[in-house]
């Protein structure tokens, strides 16, 4: 009998932690975004907000007692081609969800590219989640059930942005300048679209696509807009595009609002604080010093341990509604997750998020933020360590930052 009791005890120890070493499950999730070449700076923000959000989603179980996360960088080296190539090595590698977000034209063929893997591989499927592509086809006419955006598209954005800049009566004139790609061409038509419901009265009185990062001196085109009489400039330019045309606008003493919606992106709050800039407004869902009581136990751990600033929230928000999809589902088969990924609400840091079943875009609230020099008290997260940063001045609600959808989703079986 002592024998017994001795040895049983044992054995229950053991199959415990079988069991337990059985059930517990890392599941990767592919970042395919460049790791080499001039987009590699812009996109080290993205890689440390995963790598933060993956670290918290394990530290606190967010998908369960027995499910953490892993990213697995590949590099996309900027070009389509170079993703989708890297899409077949993640799938190889039996990585079923996959991310990436700096280019909605790379966004669209991965999308399209897992679309097409599900379809030749019923049980291997992989999931395509984008944090901050913004071309509406990807949840529009182009959607798929395998493909789900965690940030506002470019419409929403804009629409958010024009209902701002309307409110402004004194406004009559806007120069709209913008990137000669898919994002340049959507914010033009976009904000024409709008400004058209909005202020009719309104006088479209430049309409400009430029170059993609070839143009060196912006000089001329801030000269037109200055002839043109403008009194507001609304710009989707990002990288050198922003930087150099706010460079010009502040040699030419071009003291117009301008209304954008990549400002607060990597190195704009460097070259914004560098001209001196003033009366910059940015769309964005979210901003640090929207509330300072809700952003610091994220924005101080983020920054003490990356030395860089926490903007790019749409990632954190990917991980979360992926982790409660996982623990909703009770698995982590791509197909139920999906389904479960479908109906995620959740109390994010920026309100209320909800995926919406219908097209697999993210329902969220937007705000309109001011540049503005950094305050203890009113503004004290600045962006770049330049002591501005930016403040919102508006809030739009889910409900009226919402389009209708124009997906027609084909949904497995």
């Amino acid at each position: 009998m002592k024998l017994r009791t001795r040895v049983l005890p044992l054995v229950l120890m053991i199959g415990a932690a079988c069991v337990g070493s059985a059930t517990a499950e890392v599941v990767k999730i592919a970042q395919i975004d460049p790791f080499t070449g001039p987009a590699a700076g812009i996109n080290e923000n993205n890689v440390h907000m995963l790598q933060y959000a993956i670290s918290i989603a394990n530290k606190e179980h967010w998908a369960g007692p027995n499910i953490t996360f892993q990213d697995v960088p590949f590099d996309n080296k900027g070009t389509s081609q170079e993703a989708i190539a890297q899409l077949n090595n993640a799938t190889d590698q039996g990585i079923h969800f996959v991310t990436q977000g700096l280019s909605s034209s790379i966004g669209l063929a991965l999308s399209d590219a897992a679309a097409k893997f599900n379809e030749r591989n019923p049980g291997k499927e992989v999931l395509y989640l984008t944090p901050t592509n913004t071309a509406p086809e990807i949840t529009g006419e182009r959607c798929n059930f395998w493909a789900f955006r965690f940030d506002s598209n470019q419409d929403m954005k804009v629409k958010a942005l024009m209902t701002a800049l309307a409110e402004n009566k004194s406004i009559k004139k806007v120069y709209l300048i913008n990137q000669n790609y898919a994002m340049g061409q959507q914010t033009s038509a976009a904000a024409k679209r709008e400004l058209k419901v909005l202020r009719p009265d309104i006088e479209i009185v430049g309409d400009d696509l430029t170059p993609m990062l070839a143009v060196k001196d912006f000089s001329p085109y801030v000269a037109k807009i200055k002839a043109s009489g403008a009194q507001a400039v609304v710009t989707a330019n990002w990288s050198g595009d922003l930087t150099l045309l706010i460079k010009a606008a502040k040699d030419s003493a071009l003291n117009v609002p301008f209304y954008t919606v990549n400002a607060a992106t990597t190195g704009i709050p460097a070259a914004l604080a560098a001209a001196q800039s003033e009366n910059v407004k940015l769309v964005t869902y979210w901003v640090p010093n929207d509330d300072v009581k809700a952003s610091a136990p994220l924005v101080d751990p983020f920054k003490a341990k990356y030395n860089d600033d926490f903007t790019n929230l749409p990632w954190y928000t990917l991980v979360r509604m992926l982790s409660q999809a996982i623990k909703d589902a009770g698995t982590t088969q791509p197909a139920a997750v999906a389904k479960a990924l479908e109906n995620v609400k959740i109390e994010a840091i920026n309100g209320t998020v909800q995926m919406r079943a219908a097209d697999h875009q993210i329902q969220q609230p937007l705000v309109i933020a001011d540049w503005t020099k950094s305050d203890p008290k009113t503004a004290p997260y600045d962006l770049e360590k330049t002591g501005y940063g930016f403040k919102t001045t508006q809030r739009i609600p889910a409900s009226e930052a919402e389009l209708p959808s124009t997906c027609q989703m084909k949904r497995p079986g």
